[in-house]
């Protein structure tokens, strides 16, 4: 795959090829799944300590180049927008803008801490995840993005978690933030899932477009995954929705994806950082007062450009009715997503202190956006 240096936009996007096939095709990706987390930690801080051998700045200045992460997801429509209008890269100036599509959380991260990208839109618990892994010296969270849009969906049939017992659900990746949610989930209601895939409840973390597939071809039971991914299961596979995350949480409010940066090129290069964060606060903005029609068009042929074809009408009206686009990360809901994610399996207890800067976004809003204790606002 070519650097993402050798083109403006490099796409990592879900392909139809490859289908992964039931049975040893799907553990083989969960094997692999497993591998790369728990090769995550060591990767972390090898990546992080070699940043950190590198000579400080003499000063800051802005940077050549900001490298840009985030997922052809609907959930991610801040970056959609931010890149496809142009706001973000208005805002850079003479830095360059390059740009990288992912699957899920964890293979963003990778990326971030192995140098080959700057900053990206992620979801919470990847970004815990790695910050955990490298004693805070990884990255830092600048905003959030998006809140809402996650559900738990199945085959019409199963009408209760009591029937979940011996089935085979799907998430994006192992240690994502839908991932987490859903075994966490399934250990409140008394089942015992492991990161190897078996258990009470099999969970096989899979790329969203071979998921839909799979529902459809009968060799999965369901998927937590977010929005489109949940709207297309409904609409174009006969799902059902079990669980809509948002009834876990007080007043409805989870967060979804938001922005992290590279803790060493925010200190490098904060001009650049904050450019970046003008952009982000432009797109919300423009997602928060445009026309209806105008933000499902524009959203749509953003996700053609990224993710190879557009979204159905109605899939793309029933995402947008579960997603609250937002700068503030929600801070406070952070201790129980660390919570839920020792739950699963899938991180370790550590203090979260530190984890947010929100004082550009607070400079560039004029509000201020609580980092709930965890960082500086």
């Amino acid at each position: 795959m070519p650097s993402p240096h050798d083109n403006p936009t490099t796409r990592i996007v879900a392909g139809e090829s490859n289908k992964p096939k039931a049975g040893r095709g799907l553990k083989v990706g969960i094997a692999v799944g497993l591998a790369l987390l728990i090769g995550a930690g060591a990767a972390v801080a090898s990546a992080v300590a070699r940043n950190n051998e590198a000579p400080a700045a003499a000063g800051t200045s802005p940077a050549a180049e900001l490298r840009l992460g985030y997922f052809g997801n609907v959930t991610h429509a801040p970056a959609l927008v931010g890149v496809s209008k142009g706001l973000i890269a208005k805002e850079l100036g003479a830095t360059k803008l390059s740009t990288q599509v992912f699957n899920a959380g964890p293979a963003a991260i990778e990326a971030l801490n192995a140098g080959a990208i700057d900053a990206t839109y992620i979801g919470p618990n990847p970004a815990i995840n790695s910050f955990v892994k490298s004693n805070g010296e990884s990255i830092r969270i600048i905003a959030g993005a998006a809140a809402g849009g996650a559900q738990l969906v199945v085959k019409p049939g199963i009408k209760t978690a009591a029937e979940l017992k011996g089935k085979t659900l799907a998430s994006p990746q192992l240690g994502g933030t839908q991932d987490v949610a859903l075994r966490a989930w399934l250990l409140k209601q008394g089942y015992k899932t492991s990161t190897d895939g078996s258990g009470d409840v099999n969970i096989n973390p899979t790329e969203n477009a071979q998921t839909l597939k799979l529902f459809q071809d009968g060799k999965i039971d369901g998927a937590w995954v977010p929005e489109p991914w949940a709207s297309r299961l409904v609409l174009q596979a006969g799902a059902k929705v079990l669980v809509d995350e948002k009834e876990l949480w007080a007043k409805g409010e989870f967060v979804t994806t938001v922005l992290i940066v590279n803790k060493k090129f925010a200190a490098e290069h904060p001009e650049t950082v904050t450019a970046l964060l003008k952009g982000h606060v432009a797109a919300v903005d423009w997602l928060n007062t445009a026309p209806a029609a105008e933000k499902a068009s524009v959203i749509n042929a953003a996700l053609k450009d990224s993710a190879g074809k557009p979204l159905a009408a109605d899939v793309i009206a029933r995402s947008l009715q579960n997603i609250t686009f937002t700068t503030d990360p929600l801070a406070a809901t952070y201790k129980k997503l660390l919570q839920d994610g020792v739950d699963a399996g899938t991180t370790k207890a550590a203090d979260l202190n530190g984890i947010f800067d929100l004082r550009a976004l607070n400079e560039i809003t004029g509000t201020k956006t609580s980092a709930a204790g965890l960082g500086q606002d």
